[in-house]
């Protein structure tokens, strides 16, 4: 795109231009991309884009909206440059230092919030874990859906823990969360029991990694997917250490890989702490979410 300064481009010859540069580079959704970075080079919504397609770009707006261009051609999310990700029904601060939510795990909301309406009795004020919370989205997503819960959001990551915080204010439910650095379950007292524990922990397998596209090989950090070698490094850490910290027949939803089902169930089959174990398929029928509930002893 040239950007000298006798040059003129418009809106529209900034997205057509902009939209075909990122189709041959491979770029996902080229169109959309392109008017969201320019939305945002504008601060203008993407219909106001359109009321102004006759609308020439200053210098200043074509050499800044250049950049994302350059930034977005080198695979760097979208969300990243964008500083932004819209999960379940929240708008969520993301930065490298966190995973970008992803629509997959919405299912696991759902699941939580199914499970807490339909099967758990309780008198009290429903209090559980998010594991490894990242930017927070799937606690605070589940403090949306069931009234007068509270949320304990743990991660290894202080700067992780620095963009959930921030999205629980975004979000005006600061109230109703607290962060803690910890690696899994480490820093809960083993006197405190949670109604229910959920992660979405990393689970790709070490090798895999590097072949993945460079959205997430190389800009998503490897904390948050490295799963060891057999990609179940960490689920084995939680399974091992959260029933400790679930009160009897509360329950623990993981996020896994699309085909870690039987692995999965092996794992949690194994402690003698849980029963009820199933692995929920996402809408695509791949394994997505393992289920299991704390044993009651009384029963």
């Amino acid at each position: 795109m040239d950007t000298g300064q006798n040059s003129t481009w418009c809106v529209g010859d900034v997205l057509k231009w902009t939209a075909e540069y990122f189709d041959k580079k491979g770029i996902d959704s080229p169109r959309l991309t392109a008017e969201l970075l320019l939305s945002r080079v504008l601060g203008i919504s993407r219909l106001d884009l359109y009321l102004g397609y006759d609308k020439p770009l200053n210098q200043e707006e074509r050499s800044s909206f250049k950049d994302l261009i350059k930034r977005r051609a080198q695979r760097e999310p979208l969300a990243y440059i964008l500083g932004e990700k819209a999960f379940w029904k929240l708008d969520f601060k993301v930065s490298p230092y966190v995973l970008i939510p992803r629509p997959d795990t919405e299912l696991l909301i759902e699941v939580v919030a199914d499970e807490v309406k339909n099967n758990m009795r309780h008198e009290h004020r429903i209090v559980f874990a998010d594991l490894g919370t990242g930017s927070g989205a799937i606690a605070l997503s589940i403090l949306t859906e069931i009234p007068d819960s509270f949320a304990v959001g743990s991660d290894l990551s202080a700067e992780a823990l620095s963009v959930a915080s921030e999205n629980a204010f975004l979000n005006s439910l600061c109230d109703r969360i607290s962060f803690v650095r910890s690696s899994w379950c480490d820093a809960f007292s083993s006197e405190f029991k949670f109604d229910f524990i959920v992660s979405n922990p990393p689970y790709i397998r070490s090798d895999v990694i590097p072949v993945l596209e460079p959205e997430v090989s190389v800009h998503e950090p490897l904390s948050a997917l490295d799963g060891g070698d057999d990609g179940l490094l960490c689920i084995r850490r939680i399974v091992s250490s959260a029933f400790d910290h679930i009160k009897p027949s509360g329950f623990l939803v993981i996020e896994i890989g699309y085909d870690q089902g039987r692995a999965v169930s092996q794992i949690l089959d194994s402690s003698d702490l849980c029963d009820g174990v199933r692995i929920i398929k996402d809408y695509g029928g791949n394994d997505r979410l393992a289920f299991a509930r704390k044993r009651n002893p009384s029963v």
